[in-house]
């Protein structure tokens, strides 16, 4: 079980967890009409170091007598993960409200026990303390997405959950990182 907090803070940071985020698939025009397509994610946890997260904030809240020479701190997005409910992924279904069946996971065999380990490389699991409204929940790291900062400070307001504890968050992000660096060999 992972520690939490749910204090809510005004900036963005890593690990936080979000309710219904806006996922924005795809825009297009045509012949003046603007076609929207959106997937909401009912959860996702924010991906991105927090030190950049804390200098965005920073940058963004400096005082108009502050001197700004440049805006290299600040950020276009955050990456974010959806966080998929364990037995969904375990039936391949975490994805079949976009019409996506993924292969399932057999929850008795060693490769379902391995996900509840952390040890399959593509996933990471989380279980919340039971004051948390979430279920056990899995993050699949090849669907992650970025989200423009702005419209995520303004869901912080009133999505947040809750924020994952420095160790914890940690974990996820090295995982992360070691996932998204892997080189498939032949």
């Amino acid at each position: 079980m992972i520690k939490v907090d749910t204090q809510k803070t005004d900036r963005i940071s890593q690990g936080d967890v979000f309710k219904e985020v806006d996922f924005i698939e795809y825009i297009v025009e045509e012949e003046g009409i603007i076609e929207v397509s959106k997937i909401r994610f009912p959860l996702i946890i924010v991906l991105s170091q927090d030190c950049d997260l804390f200098h965005d904030f920073k940058f963004r809240n400096k005082k108009e007598e502050e001197e700004i020479k440049t805006q290299d701190k600040l950020l276009l997005s955050v990456l974010v993960a959806p966080l998929y409910n364990v037995e969904h992924v375990y039936k391949g279904e975490h994805l079949t409200e976009i019409k996506i069946l993924m292969e399932p996971i057999n929850k008795k065999s060693s490769s379902g026990q391995d996900l509840l380990k952390n040890l399959k490389p593509r996933y990471h699991y989380l279980e919340f303390p039971k004051n948390i409204p979430i279920v056990p929940s899995v993050i699949d790291f090849k669907h992650y997405f970025s989200v423009n900062v702005d419209y995520l400070r303004e869901l912080k307001i009133s999505n947040f959950i809750c924020k994952v504890s420095e160790l914890y968050r940690e974990d996820i992000s090295h995982r992360f990182a070691s996932f998204l660096s892997r080189i498939g060999l032949p």
